[in-house]
């Protein structure tokens, strides 16, 4: 992969040269696209665009950090990136299944959202031991597990959130 396509990608179109807290810009910068995707085509275009943005992630930042000391450099947010996605999952799915607008969910984006830096930034669990792999697909599955733990709190506090609304 070129120089350039990889820092394209691994910094998700430059979003994690932002500073301070690059992986929060990164974060941020994927709400918009994972709305744009759901828009497109729901959650199947949610899902594959982050199987894709898995597999170009984890190629861009084996390029982008080859020779490099740090494996996993701050500006590399293509793992935040594919983390909120799957944390946007139950918003997206719950969407699509009663048929409203993804946007009326919020508190469900914002709930992917901070927990999903929760988790990021914690590394508890097999979270931190995906990281400590030391090579890409450290990298990327650190945040694929944080993402998934975010999407477990998100069905969990709408389930609650609903429950107690009835």
């Amino acid at each position: 992969m070129p120089p350039a396509t990889a820092k394209l990608i691994a910094t998700f179109f430059y979003s994690g040269l932002l500073r301070p807290a690059p992986g929060t810009w990164g974060s941020l910068a994927a709400l918009p696209v994972a709305w744009l995707l759901h828009q497109i085509g729901g959650p199947v275009a949610l899902t594959g665009a982050t199987l894709l943005a898995y597999l170009f992630g984890v190629k861009a930042t084996k390029a982008y950090t080859a020779g490099k000391s740090d494996h996993d450099p701050s500006e590399v947010v293509i793992d935040e990136v594919v983390g909120m996605w799957i944390a946007l999952f139950p918003v997206s799915f719950g969407a699509r299944m009663m048929g409203v607008d993804i946007l009326a969910l919020y508190p469900g984006w914002i709930v992917a959202f901070l927990a999903f830096r929760l988790f990021d930034i914690t590394k508890w669990g097999p979270i931190g031991t995906a990281d400590r792999r030391g090579d890409a697909t450290g990298v990327m599955m650190d945040d694929v597990w944080a993402g998934v733990a975010a999407a477990f709190v998100v069905v969990i506090l709408a389930y609650a959130a609903h429950g107690l609304m009835v």
